[in-house]
């Protein structure tokens, strides 16, 4: 046989022995080297037993030939069952046919044909076979099995079967005593409603570790996890993958890449590092793009078919819609109150708008902006043309959006602040409006304002456009942070960070001081 000539040999000089035969015969004229043995015959060679119904045995070529009920014992260990029977005594080659069964140890290999190799310990099937143990069954078309080593080898349709999993493969190793299996080649692995592709890697069939290479594939319930290497340790729940790795929750229109990642399945929570970038899908063209320097994916009522989740970025937020642009140090979106919440000194850009606030929340509407709401600091800029700008501030700040993402009403609670450029029918500047009131409420009607209101005792004045004095063109608090503002979505990983002096610093707030009880 081919598969033993790779193998270096030492011819065995032992002869076989004839321990027992109901009954013997010889013909010296039709096959004068051929004992033919009957009933009960029982063969010995080399630590060896042979027992079986009838035999022919060549004694010129250290050989015999067995037909029925053929066992070979070897040792406490080892035994081999079949039909027919050859062996080879200077090789130390048997050559089982005919439902084999081979058992070492706690394994049971069967097959229909199974060539031992006595030598070095191996049995090779080549038509077909499965090997069995305590809890795995595993077949293939071609196979070894190393008794020394207990080392098993599988090519060809090959099926790793236990009552948590199922692994198909074109190639595995099996390491019967670590329990580690290692597969070459298209290979999958199905675990309750995980379903993994790899085309090398590692697989322990008592702890369910995984160790994966080349882009492997996790596929669970609607999500997709890719990535060069891929850790998997299935007690724990926890998924690690490394360089060029990818999340994908095609339910919720959600996907994460990242150079280093991690997933437990058990809570549906996400993390990406390094270039980590998320992506919202859900409205179409108008995919929303946010980068930090760490991404964390929260999910929630995994077990009803309400599962939602929550996006958290920090530190180094930058984000990118085509409508809508951000960046702070801190961003929490929630997938079911569609809201953003960016803190941290976050500021928000839409069309020629620019806001800032200790705390920015954005309430989407479908693929729009349905309002904003600013908490303390709130500065709403709006770029007329390249020398001016409307302003509006406040402690508090509300801004609502029609459909087309224009603002339509705006309300200031505290501190309420405003400079306004109205535009004449040929979009000249005549005149610009200062306000100032404890509240100010603003209405729009084609990005123009059309009423203003301000309560109590508000305070404005209408000047014309160049005898107004410069502390009433432009805010204390003015800056204008276009060469912050991301250009698009490859423009996230790069940050920029406000010039020197322009920070925003957060109020004190007052807090009660707490009572002392006796």
């Amino acid at each position: 046989m081919t598969v033993f000539a790779v193998r270096p040999r030492k011819k065995s000089n032992e002869k076989i022995v004839l321990k027992h035969a109901d009954r013997w015969s010889y013909d010296q004229f039709r096959q004068p080297d051929a004992q033919f043995l009957n009933g009960n015959v029982v063969l010995l060679h080399s630590g060896m037993t042979m027992s079986c119904d009838s035999a022919i045995l060549f004694q010129a070529t250290n050989s015999f030939e067995a037909f029925g009920h053929v066992k070979i014992l070897q040792g406490d260990t080892l035994s081999l069952k079949g039909e027919l029977l050859f062996y080879d005594g200077g090789a130390q080659l048997a050559q089982m046919r005919k439902n084999v069964v081979m058992k070492h140890r706690s394994q049971t290999l069967l097959t229909d044909s199974l060539n031992y190799d006595r030598l070095y310990g191996i049995g090779y099937f080549f038509a077909g076979g499965e090997l069995i143990d305590a809890k795995n069954r595993l077949t293939s078309d071609w196979g070894e099995y190393d008794t020394k080593t207990r080392k098993a080898k599988f090519n060809y349709s090959v099926k790793l079967k236990n009552p948590q999993f199922m692994l198909t493969s074109d190639t595995l190793h099996y390491d019967v005593i670590s329990k580690w299996a290692e597969v070459q080649g298209p290979s999958n692995i199905i675990s309750g409603n995980n379903h993994i592709y790899t085309e090398r890697g590692y697989y322990n069939t008592t702890t369910e570790q995984v160790r994966l290479y080349d882009r492997p594939v996790l596929f669970n319930q609607g999500s997709r996890l890719v990535g060069d290497t891929l850790l998997y340790n299935k007690h724990t729940g926890v998924i690690t993958t490394r360089h060029n790795i990818s999340y994908e929750d095609k339910k919720n229109k959600i996907r994460m890449t990242g150079d280093y990642g991690q997933y437990n399945e058990l809570t549906g929570e996400a993390l990406a590092t390094g270039k980590a970038l998320a992506m919202n899908y859900a409205n179409g063209k108008d995919t929303l793009y946010v980068h930090a320097d760490t991404l964390r994916l929260y999910s929630y009522n995994m077990k009803t078919d309400s599962v939602y989740r929550v996006l958290h970025g920090s530190p180094h937020v930058r984000a990118f819609r085509i409508d809508v642009q951000a960046v702070c140090d801190s961003l929490v979106y929630d997938t079911k109150r569609k809201q953003i919440l960016l803190y941290k000194d976050p500021i928000v850009w839409s069309d020629q708008k620019q806001i800032v606030g200790e705390e920015i929340n954005v309430f989407m509407n479908d693929s729009i902006i349905d309002s904003i709401y600013v908490r303390r600091q709130a500065l709403l800029i709006e770029k007329v043309d390249s020398t001016h700008y409307n302003q509006v501030a406040g402690l508090l700040m509300r801004s609502y959006f029609d459909k087309q993402g224009q603002v339509r009403e705006s309300s200031v609670d505290g501190n309420g602040t405003l400079i306004y450029f109205p535009l004449e029918k040929d979009s000249t500047i005549l005149y610009q409006v200062y306000s100032e009131a404890t509240n100010l409420r603003s209405y729009f009607v084609q990005k123009q304002m059309n009423k203003l209101l301000g309560f109590p005792s508000p305070v404005g004045t209408v000047y014309p456009l160049a005898l107004a004095p410069i502390e009433k063109t432009f805010l204390p608090s003015f800056a204008w942070f276009d060469y912050i503002r991301p250009l698009n979505k490859d423009d996230l990983f790069e940050w920029r960070s406000k010039k020197q002096g322009s920070e925003m610093k957060p109020l004190l707030r007052r807090e009660a001081p707490l009572q002392n009880v006796k």
